[in-house]
């Protein structure tokens, strides 16, 4: 089974259920973003939890074998540059402030690279009176 085919199955499941990936990783003791971001194919489970995610959602044995199964990161998108539009201001805010980001983190920690191994993303909402925002915090 390819990531693609299990993300989909991960996903259906999950609509079928009426879950959340907040009641998910509550569930599996973990967070929410990372266990999203292994029901889209883009990290893997330990054997355990994708066991237990399987029994949650109803997986089948092949969906629960690919979710332990090592991702090929960043990957999973059909185009280089996403068209999704909340995808794309990722890419965007990357593209505008990517060497700006990269000066202030190199003044502040010296030369070197952020952490994608030892990483955590966490994304909370923000209530504001012009709208509600995003807050997405990457600490790595």
């Amino acid at each position: 089974m390819t990531k693609q085919d299990m993300s989909a199955a991960v996903l259906a499941a999950k609509k079928a259920k009426g879950m959340t990936w907040a009641a998910l990783g509550e569930a599996l003791g973990l967070g929410e973003v990372w266990l999203a971001s292994c029901g889209h194919g883009e990290n893997c489970l330990q054997p355990e939890a994708a066991q237990k995610l399987g029994t949650l959602l109803d997986l089948g044995s092949d969906v629960v074998a690919a979710l332990v199964e090592p991702p090929l990161k960043g990957w999973t998108m059909e185009k280089p540059v996403p068209t999704d539009p909340l995808i794309y201001r990722f890419y965007e805010v990357v593209a505008v402030y990517g060497t700006t980001i990269k000066d202030v983190i190199q003044e502040k920690f010296g030369y070197g690279i952020m952490s994608a191994i030892d990483f955590k993303l966490e994304i909370e909402k923000e209530e504001n009176p012009k709208g509600d925002r995003v807050v997405v915090k990457l600490n790595g």
